[in-house]
C-alpha cells in the first residue's frame, strides 16, 4: 500500500463529504466555481488554523512534521469521528516511519490459534462463539457458531474468510438479507486494518484478490475510504436450515494474542430468534453413538 496515496485519498474523500454549512462556515451565494459539494482545501486550512500550502502538502501525502495537534485540528475541521481520527493518525505514523527507515515487521494477523484458546472457545455453550483475526479470517468456533455460520466455515477456500465469502460466494446474498450493510462493514474493517498494519503482505494479497474477483461491488466500497471498528452490533441472516434469524454480537480483543478477536452472539431469551437458535443447536449437537446409548441403558 502506498502510504502517500492512502493519506491523499483519505483526506480527499473526507473533505468531499463535508459542506461549508456543516463545517460552520458562513453560507455564501451560489458559487459556480465550486467543483465539488464539499470543502475546498483553503476552507479546511482556515478551519484547522494552518496555512493553505501546508494543508495542500499534507493532502498530497507529505506528512513530514505533522504534529498531533495539527492532525487533531484537521480531524475537527473534517468532522472525523473517533475511528476516522485514529485512522488518520495511523496513516501519518506509517508514512513518517517509512520516510525515516525500513519498513517494520507486520503484526502476525494469521498466527496459529493457541490450543488452550481454541479449547476455551469450543467449550463455550449456549451461544455462538468464534475467533477471527484482523483479516476477517474465521479461525475457530464452537459447535453452535460453526452451525450458525456454516456457509462461511464450509467454504472451500482456507482459511474461511468473511469478506471473501461476502464478495465471492454467490450464496452470500441469500445468507445476508442486508448484504449491502454487511459488505460495507467488511470493507471498512479491512480499510481500518490497512492503516494499522500497512506492511501486512497477506492483507495486501487479500485486498488484491477482492479487487480483482469482487468486481465493482468491492472496488466502489474500497474507494470510499470508510473505516470502522465493529465491536458490537446486530446482524440478520437467512440460514439455509432454519431460515431467518436476527442476533446481536459483542467483539472482544484477545489481549494475550495481538490481532485476535472473540465474537459472542446472542438472542433475546424467549424470543422467536431464541427458538430458531435452539432448533439449530439441536440439529448441530453431536448425536450419541450406539455404543454410548448401550452403556446408558
Amino acid at each position: 500500500m502506498d502510504r502517500r496515496t492512502e493519506i491523499r485519498d483519505f483526506l480527499t474523500t473526507r473533505r468531499a463529504r463535508v459542506t461549508p454549512e456543516q463545517a460552520g462556515l458562513t453560507p455564501s451565494p451560489p458559487d459556480r466555481t465550486r467543483r465539488v459539494p464539499g470543502l475546498r482545501r483553503e476552507e479546511v486550512a482556515q478551519l484547522a488554523g494552518v496555512s493553505v500550502p501546508y494543508y495542500t502538502r499534507l493532502e498530497r501525502g507529505d506528512a513530514r512534521g505533522a504534529t498531533d495537534a495539527v492532525l487533531d485540528a484537521i480531524a475537527r475541521a473534517l468532522l472525523l469521528d473517533d475511528e476516522e481520527r485514529a485512522h488518520l493518525f495511523d496513516l501519518v505514523r506509517a508514512a513518517n516511519a517509512a520516510a525515516t527507515g525500513p519498513a517494520g515487521p507486520a503484526r502476525p494477523a494469521r498466527q496459529p490459534v493457541r490450543p488452550g484458546l481454541r479449547n476455551l472457545v469450543e467449550t463455550i455453550s449456549g451461544i455462538p462463539a468464534y475467533l477471527r483475526n484482523a483479516h476477517l479470517d474465521l479461525l475457530a468456533g464452537n459447535t453452535l457458531a460453526r452451525a450458525l455460520f456454516a456457509p462461511i466455515f464450509d467454504s472451500p477456500a482456507r482459511p474461511a474468510n468473511a469478506a471473501r465469502f461476502t464478495f465471492l460466494d454467490p450464496a452470500a446474498t441469500a445468507f445476508y438479507p442486508c448484504w449491502d450493510a454487511v459488505a460495507d462493514q467488511n470493507v471498512a474493517t479491512l480499510r481500518t486494518e490497512v492503516g494499522r498494519n500497512p506492511h501486512d503482505k497477506a492483507l495486501s494479497d487479500l485486498i488484491g484478490e477482492l479487487s480483482t474477483r469482487g468486481g465493482d461491488a468491492f472496488r466502489r466500497r474500497w474507494a470510499r475510504h470508510d473505516v470502522r471498528h465493529h465491536r458490537a452490533g446486530a446482524k440478520r441472516i437467512h440460514h439455509p436450515l432454519v431460515g431467518d434469524l436476527a442476533f446481536t454480537y459483542e467483539t472482544t480483543r484477545i489481549t494475550a494474542d495481538d490481532g485476535l478477536y472473540l465474537i459472542l452472539c446472542a438472542v433475546p431469551p424467549g424470543s422467536r430468534d431464541a427458538e430458531t437458535l435452539d432448533l439449530l443447536a439441536s440439529w448441530s449437537s453431536p448425536q450419541p453413538t450406539s455404543e454410548t446409548s448401550t452403556r446408558r441403558t
